[in-house]
């Protein structure tokens, strides 16, 4: 029989399809049991109508078998079958769409009854030929009696013949090519791998997938005992997905149990989130909060994103789009019929659709977690231990573009509480002549307690945050004022803890004493930007402030960023406490000890470095000044 040609264009998608189209050559076997699939769907929807068609239906399923001796792998189904003719049309001319013309040719008005026909252009068959020599379509339809057979090794064209199949259905039989250094093709003979990309693209396909398995058993008995290998037909998918069953009809036992198989955690989940939405874009979804982070996630190696599944064939492994960075941690799938997929079914044609996926899943997975906050703070802690500071980079980042959804679910530890609150629990205790969220930065909460600032708030009975990771102190920048109440460091000039009194009191000071004050700037140099008396000192005779934008903290935080470029840092401003008998000492050495006020200038500033927790510019020198002073 005459070989027919592909089209020219046909010729070159080909070509394309093989080698350009598909990035992993493995989806060969997706792509086939997704036709499989159409084709019992087709059948499925007539037997619905057609008595006939319904007679000669039994159960749908779809068999895989691989042959190692004669190196082929076949793929059947007793599917809807194609007619000479069909098999013309839908196999002679590449892209052109099978379902998508049999969607076209029915009543669509049943919209559920063919909303599980997935092919979309014709194409996935054809990349059969990524892994094969040649390839062999027998085909039945179940209005004929006639079976024929499509042959083709590629672009050089096919034949259609008549052949023997004694019953309806469809089987695709491949000749796997031959392996080589780089590329081993007898993989796709091995039971195991089979059933292993079974159970990764097509595990949801709605039909049995089948194969016939080797199995062991013990046979006999004492000495008589011996084992023994035999053949057993076995389902090799799960069929319905577990986010395609009713929420009372699947326990939280279940969920978990099926997050720690599906993504190899030991742990159970902390929350399990079910979505299943209809409108202009439907879909279902299964996410979970894990309860710990994983080793890499606050590196670059880490890859957000969920699995993509349409209509229960996986699309994408890890879709980043439906994910924001402030909630890259959850882990899930989401399945929806309604997806515009590209030629390859690897990639999203409209993001639109996505998009409005990836809001509503934003909007649930807030919901969620903000329900936990209020219904079971204990998990919830739990929670924030793992993730809380994804939470603080999601404030800061995007221009804090995310912080009003964010800031109700953040969490500081409070000093006169001593456990962590939210920023609401914060302004609800406040006392009424309280202007300002008070807060602190530092390394831990014992260190933060012991800074001289401190000493004021307590006094005046205010609370104070005491924050602890690095990004903090931008997260406080960034939220700016919280239900009408405005957060203030500490450490700022306008923390306003001091009476106008003592405000006035420390100005007459410092005109006093403005000789002494520009004596110890001018001995500490470029080390301070300036030096000045304390509003912010108790019982301390020394701290030390930033000024000019920069924070220590942020000072800390660029400096511990890599790179060897130039890092920002803060003016350093030296305050003394006025009423400390230390300040008394430094004046009475200056009016007679000049030599001596500038040791007692450069040890107070030392000293004041240690108490911000910043490293002292010489630390021997600092020993020495201290030594001069004990002799």
């Amino acid at each position: 029989m005459a070989k027919k040609q592909f089209k020219a264009e046909s010729k070159r998608l080909l070509d394309l399809m093989i080698h350009s189209i598909y990035t992993n050559r493995e989806i060969f076997l997706r792509e086939l049991i997704s036709n499989a699939s159409d084709a019992l769907d087709k059948l499925h929807y007539l037997s619905l109508t057609d008595e006939a068609v319904r007679a000669k239906c039994g159960e749908l399923h779809i068999f895989i078998s691989p042959d190692k001796e004669a190196r082929t792998l076949t793929i059947t189904d007793n599917g809807i079958g194609m007619t000479a003719e069909e098999l013309e049309h839908n196999l002679g001319t590449i892209a052109k769409s099978g379902s998508l013309q049999f969607k076209e040719s029915i009543d669509t008005s049943d919209e559920e009854a063919v909303s599980n026909i997935i092919g979309q252009f014709g194409v996935g068959f054809y990349s059969a030929f990524m892994v094969s020599d040649e390839v062999t379509v027998r085909t039945r339809s179940t209005i004929t009696d006639e079976a024929n057979c499509w042959t083709s090794t590629g672009a050089d064209g096919y034949t259609i013949k008549p052949c023997d199949k004694e019953t309806y259905g469809t089987d695709i039989i491949l000749k796997l090519k031959a392996d080589t250094e780089q590329d081993s093709y007898s993989e796709y003979l091995e039971p195991y791998r089979l059933q292993h990309l079974i159970k990764t693209y097509s595990d949801y396909i709605r039909y049995p997938i089948r194969m016939e398995l080797e199995k062991t058993r013990t046979v006999g008995e004492g000495e008589d005992q011996k084992t023994e290998t035999y053949k057993e037909v076995e389902t090799v998918n799960s069929m319905v997905p577990i986010w395609k069953r009713a929420k009372n009809e699947v326990s939280e036992e279940e969920c978990r149990a099926y997050y720690k198989q599906k993504f190899f955690d030991s742990a159970d989940p902390l929350y399990t989130i079910r979505i299943s939405t209809e409108g202009v874009v439907s879909y279902q979804a299964m996410l979970f909060v894990p309860a710990r982070a994983p080793y890499d996630f606050y590196t670059k190696d880490f890859k957000k994103g969920l699995q993509l599944y349409s209509s229960g064939v996986l699309i994408m492994e890890q879709c980043a789009d439906l994910l924001p960075d402030h909630f890259r941690f959850v882990r899930g799938i989401v399945d929806s019929q309604d997806l515009s997929l590209n030629i390859s079914r690897e990639m999203l044609q409209q993001d639109h659709q996505l998009k409005a996926i990836a809001q509503n899943i934003e909007k649930k997975i807030l919901s969620e977690l903000k329900k936990g906050l209020a219904n079971d703070r204990e998990t919830y802690e739990k929670f924030f231990d793992a993730f809380g500071l994804q939470l603080k980079y999601g404030v800061v980042s995007d221009y804090g573009m995310h912080k009003d959804k964010l800031k109700d679910l953040l969490l500081f530890y409070s000093a006169s509480q001593q456990k962590r609150i939210t920023l609401e629990e914060y302004i609800t205790a406040m006392p009424e002549d309280q202007k300002y969220i008070y807060y602190a930065c530092g390394e831990t909460v014992q260190k933060i307690g012991a800074l001289p600032q401190a000493e004021l708030v307590k006094d005046k009975g205010y609370d104070m945050l005491c924050l602890t990771d690095e990004v903090d102190e931008f997260v406080m920048q960034m939220l700016g004022e919280i239900s009408g109440k405005t957060a203030r460091s500490i450490k700022d000039d306008n923390a306003e803890l001091q009476s106008d009194d003592t405000k006035e009191k420390i100005e007459t000071a410092a005109e006093e004493n403005k000789e002494l004050l520009a004596f110890l700037k001018e001995t500490l140099g470029e080390r301070v930007h300036d030096v000045k008396l304390s509003q912010k000192l108790k019982s301390h005779p020394v701290c030390l402030s930033a000024t000019g934008g920069i924070t220590f903290e942020m000072e800390k935080y660029f400096a511990a960023m890599p790179g060897n470029e130039m890092k920002p840092k803060a003016q350093r401003v030296l305050e003394l406490n006025a009423e400390h008998p230390v300040f008394e000492a430094l004046k009475r050495a200056y009016a007679s000890d000049r030599e001596r006020a500038k040791t007692l200038g450069e040890i107070l500033y030392d000293q004041a470095l240690l108490i911000a927790d910043l490293p002292l510019d010489d630390p021997a020198h600092y020993t020495e000044l201290v030594c001069s002073l004990m002799q």
